[in-house]
């Protein structure tokens, strides 16, 4: 086992937060980190560690210096070697233009609005099937059904078998725990074998006859002047769908807890201005998003005050850079009015920036703008224990559950 552990990155062992109430809200240890020790070496997992909005974006902009070819991550995705030819995210540019290449057609701007009408659809279908009630699971009826069934279709697999997915994705970004590992690291194989063996008959089908959707796509297309292999689409379908439903669920019940906790009274704006609600998505982003990145640092440098090994890992802990005063003024405030909040590091920068950040923003708007048009006001449950509603993930604590009383 030790040989193994050694390749994962255990932020919790960085951090020492032992509470999941600590996990969820670790902003006070950001401060002090971006306060007294802004670039940290921990000697346990030898990994560098930087907090400061500056220093976390040259990590992810500058590939020369931090490069994405990496045998350690924070990434709990069970790989091997024959997964590198299209891993989109285990390399630098310039190959990693043509990779990025494969998959970036689905997620220009002219192909999400042709998505569009599909996506407000489904949104006012899973929030009007929650007339009659007072209250919602909003983890459960909105924010993992909406991206889940999206994703689904836009990569043509069965958006029915949308439990499995969710369950399969679930272990494959469970977050591994040092005592815990082999038992881990053992349910990862197992989910990622079923995983590929559930894609494996669907991508073979899209050879026969390709429809117009992402996993057609990817079997016509060529990389280095060759046909992808059947089993390089199916890794690559299980990424999109397993990236392209975490994200948005995550930020869904962000900005629901968000309403709810981090600034009762926002609701009502949005009821009298709906044109708030991006604005909103955009702060949430910033304010309450729970994110990291890792890379290995490609050359010894000491660009940050510190001599930085090559081979060494460092750790780019983004939720902190989204909370850095000397980028975001009164950046413990959660304000939807804040100009310039954009500029927040959530889907990463650079070459790397989150492909299907443009497909989270819409779907979590188009829900958002449907739920508030049609109900009046939310409110939390009373006796809510924060405790019994989070759940282990990759960065820390989601949410695995949210109640809220709705009024229409």
């Amino acid at each position: 086992m030790e040989a193994s552990i050694r390749k994962a990155i255990l932020l919790q062992e960085i951090t020492k937060l032992k509470s999941k109430e600590e996990q969820w809200e670790p902003y006070a240890w950001y401060k002090e980190m971006r306060e007294k020790s802004p670039v940290f070496y921990d000697p346990e997992q030898e990994v560098w560690n930087v907090f400061l909005y500056d220093h976390v974006k040259r990590v992810l902009f500058d590939h020369a210096l931090f490069s994405n070819k990496r045998e350690r991550s924070l990434i709990p995705i069970p790989r091997n070697r024959n997964d590198e030819r299209n891993n989109v995210n285990s390399c630098d540019p310039p190959q990693h233009r043509s990779r990025r290449a494969l998959l970036s057609k689905a997620f220009t701007p002219r192909s999400i609005n042709e998505w569009k009408p599909r996506i407000q659809s489904l949104a006012n279908e899973l929030v009007a099937g929650l007339e009659g009630q007072t209250t919602v699971d909003i983890v459960e009826k909105l924010a993992i059904p909406l991206p889940i069934i999206v994703i689904a279709d836009l990569l043509g697999v069965p958006s029915k078998d949308r439990e499995l997915f969710k369950a399969w994705s679930n272990i494959l970004f469970l977050p591994y725990a040092k005592e815990l590992f082999d038992d881990i690291a053992a349910k990862k194989v197992q989910a990622m074998k079923e995983f590929e063996e559930y894609l494996y008959p669907i991508v073979l089908e899209k050879r026969r006859n390709p429809a117009n959707d992402i996993l057609s796509d990817l079997v016509q297309a060529e990389l280095e002047g060759e046909k992808l292999t059947d089993e390089e689409v199916v890794k690559s379908g299980i990424g999109l769908l397993g990236a392209g439903n975490e994200t948005t669920t995550t930020l869904i019940s962000n900005i629901f807890y968000s309403m709810l906790f981090d600034k009762p009274g926002i609701y009502q704006e949005l009821r009298k201005d709906v044109s708030l609600v991006p604005k909103l998505v955009e702060e949430v982003l910033r304010f309450r998003f729970l994110v990291t990145m890792d890379r290995r640092v490609a050359q010894d440098t000491d660009v940050f005050g510190h001599q930085m090994k090559q081979g060494q890992m460092v750790v780019a802990w983004i939720a902190s850079a989204n909370r850095d005063e000397s980028q975001f003024a009164h950046a413990g405030d959660l304000d939807i009015h804040r100009a310039g909040n954009q500029h927040h590091l959530a889907f990463g920068a650079g070459a790397h920036f989150c492909l299907g950040a443009p497909l989270a923003r819409l779907e979590a708007t188009l829900l958002l703008t449907s739920f508030v048009e049609r109900f009046s006001n939310i409110s939390p449950v009373d006796g809510m224990k924060l405790a019994d509603h989070l759940t282990d993930s990759v960065t820390g604590q989601s949410l695995k559950i949210l109640p809220v009383h709705i009024e229409r």
